[in-house]
Formats: C-alpha cells, structure tokens, sequence
C-alpha cells in the first residue's frame, strides 16, 4: 500500500481499502454503516477530502490542488501512490484530472508513471502533484544542520541520491536498496520530464520545502526513451537539407532541459547572444564551463565529420525550431550550421532580432560565402575578446 495511505490507515483514519475517488466525504460521515449506529467512534475514522490533505500538507496545498481540480467531482481521482498499476486502475476516460500527493522522488519509473497519466486524462486534462527538488532539498539540509556539517552532509547526500541513481555502475545498487525511492530530481528536470510527457505547465509553486506543479495535458508523450545524464551531451539538431545530427558538449544543464525551450522562452525572453535570461536549467559547473567556452570544446569533433563548419547559423533542437517562422527555416535547411553563429557579431536583443541577424547572414552568405564568413569571424571575434560576449 502507498505510503501515504498506509499511514491513514495505521492511524485508523480510513479503510484499508480506500482508493479517494473523486473527493467526496468518506463513507461514515452522512452514511450509516451496515447494521450499526452512526457512533462518534466510527466518525472519527473517516475526515473528507479537504481535512486528510491538510493534514497530511497543510491548507495552502489543498488551496492550491482545489484551484485546478473540482474535488467535488467524481472526475477527479485524488491519490497518493509511486506505482504505475495504481494509475491502470482508472477507467480510461473516466475522469477530467488526477492528484497525486505522493512526490515523485520516490517513483521508481518516473516518465513511465507520467506517460500512464497521460493515458487516462482527456486531452486539457488536469494533473497535479509534487516533488523535492535538489534546489529545496539543499535549502533544507543548510537549515537543518550546522555549519561545515551541513556541507559534508550536503555533499554525501548528493553524491548518494543524486549521482548513484544516474551512474550505470551504481544505478543497479541504488535501486536494488531503495527501490528508487527518494532520489534528488532538480526543479529544471521536473518539469522537463513533465513537458516530454505530453503537459505543460499551468502553475507551480513551492510549499514548504516541497515544489507542486500543475500541468495541462497537450499531446502524447515523446517516449524519450535513452535520456542523457553522461558528461557528454549529444545535441539532436537538425544540419544542412533538414539532416539529423548529433552536436556533441559537455553538460551544462540538467537531464531533460531541451523540452522546456518554449516554456523558458515565455518565461524569461532572450538575452544577448541568444541564450535565455536566468536560465535555472543550467548547473552551477555549467555556467562556470560556459563563461570560458568549455563546453563547446566537443563540438570540435562535429567540425572534423564535417557536420558544422566554423561560421554559420546555430544548428537549432525541434523545441527551438518551433519558435522560428517557417520561411527562414527553408532558408536555414540550404546550409551547413556553423560554431560561431552570427549573433555573436551582430549581439541582437531579441528573438525577432536574432531571425533577422540569421536572414542577413543567410541572404549574404548566398552571394559572397568567403567574404561573408571572413567578415563575420572577426566582428565575432572582436565582440568574444574585447566586448566579453559570452555563453550564460
């Protein structure tokens, strides 16, 4: 039984059987059970739906949960569970949301489970739930213990929960003596998990030292199914004459950050360069490895497989793409991408800035190839050394 349920139940608060569909009172509240009187005694073993949330949260979760989900309805199906058959027990097309209260650190498949959910919600269905992030975890173990302690302990915790789960070699052992449960998850791949299963985000908000997201469904899931957490990072970008190919850099954000472009983009626009502004998605070595340019050293292998040249248009994910006019994406598919791209030389403020610098170059480039990439090197190059343009 799920651990939340399970505790209910220990504490004589519901039946072993309880499944809280649909967020009515309990049965003992205004029914009489088989054969007996409605007794104080039996009352007090159920509580409704709103008493049993903040209890076990508090009454900003359940302000938040009722916000998005009828807990009236018997559409909506509140639960609070790590396994995937709990979910194949909902009747396909039986309800309009779900609200899960179990947080999906302790989930042991978690983009299968959020593919289930996907399954059995309309579409514009409604999923609620919850998670420990590494960024409030860390804030908890800094308040929790003392100084210097807290590091040692921070730094151990990371390295069991955050980094074990991910290594092929210890992966097997963690998850044979833990079942999964209470893995680190980042903020950046909450969400990004969540996008690559077919949501996006409706609102979220941290509560305590727990991060709760509500997500609308808005297709099938991409069945992302060799993510990666390596050191290296294979890009997929689309090259010359819509090719598919694989830009190779070290790591700087966190493990599913490529479905969240479109949302980052809503979010916080762009800065110069063409990177995002306050991009949580990127780690603290990240941003240390792009000030200097580390992470791009990999792509030099793409230059030598002749996949990029030196000077081009940036070779842009799927996600990315979507944000570009078709007409310029014809344009782009005639040529080799590049590793200095022109916004590196034209510095543009904007997304609509950045397609127009591309354009320039592009239309340019058509007519003069040498000049124009002689040209735009060395204004690039200027910017680079002397005006500290630089990858955030």
């Amino acid at each position: 039984m799920e651990y939340f349920l399970e505790k209910l139940y220990r504490l004589g608060l519901i039946d072993k059987s309880f499944l809280l569909p649909g967020g009515k009172e309990l049965p003992g509240l205004d029914e009489k059970p088989p054969s007996t009187a409605v007794t104080p005694e039996y009352k007090r073993r159920y509580v409704n739906l709103k008493e049993l949330i903040t209890r076990h949260y508090n009454e900003k979760v359940y302000h938040f949960i009722a916000k998005y989900a009828n807990l009236d309805s018997d559409k909506t199906h509140v639960l609070s569970t790590t396994e995937i058959f709990s979910i194949e027990q909902i009747p396909r097309g039986g309800i309009k949301s779900l609200v899960n209260l179990n947080r999906i650190n302790d989930i042991r498949r978690i983009n299968k489970f959020f593919e289930h959910v996907n399954g059995k919600l309309p579409q514009s269905g409604i999923f609620i739930g919850c998670s420990e992030t590494l960024e409030l975890r860390y804030k908890k173990l800094l308040n929790k213990y003392p100084r210097v302690i807290n590091l040692i302990i921070l730094m151990a915790d990371y390295i069991l929960k955050r980094v074990m789960p991910k290594l092929p070699v210890t992966k097997k052992i963690y998850f044979k003596l833990t079942g999964g449960r209470n893995r680190i998850i980042s903020h950046a791949e909450t969400l990004g998990r969540l996008y690559s299963c077919g949501f996006e985000i409706i609102e979220e908000q941290s509560i305590g030292f727990l991060h709760f997201f509500a997500v609308r469904k808005t297709g099938k899931p991409a069945f992302d199914t060799k993510p990666s957490y390596g050191m290296f990072f294979p890009m997929v970008r689309t090259g010359k004459n819509g090719k598919i190919i694989r830009v190779y850099k070290f790591r700087t954000m966190y493990p599913f950050s490529e479905y969240l472009q479109q949302y980052i983009y809503e979010k916080n626009r762009l800065d110069k360069g063409g990177k995002f502004k306050n991009d949580f998605r990127v780690t603290s070595p990240g941003r240390f490895m792009r000030k200097f340019w580390i992470d791009e050293l990999p792509m030099i292998y793409n230059f030598f497989k002749r996949d990029l040249k030196l000077v081009g248009i940036r070779p842009l994910s799927k996600q990315f793409q979507s944000l570009y006019p078709d007409e310029l994406l014809g344009l782009r598919s005639k040529f080799r991408p590049g590793l200095i791209p022109p916004y590196y030389a034209d510095l543009p403020d904007s997304l609509e800035e950045i397609i127009e610098s591309e354009k320039k170059y592009l239309l340019a480039y058509q007519k003069k190839p040498f000049q124009t990439d002689w040209k735009y090197f060395w204004k690039a190059f200027v910017n680079i050394a002397f005006h500290k343009a630089r990858s955030k």
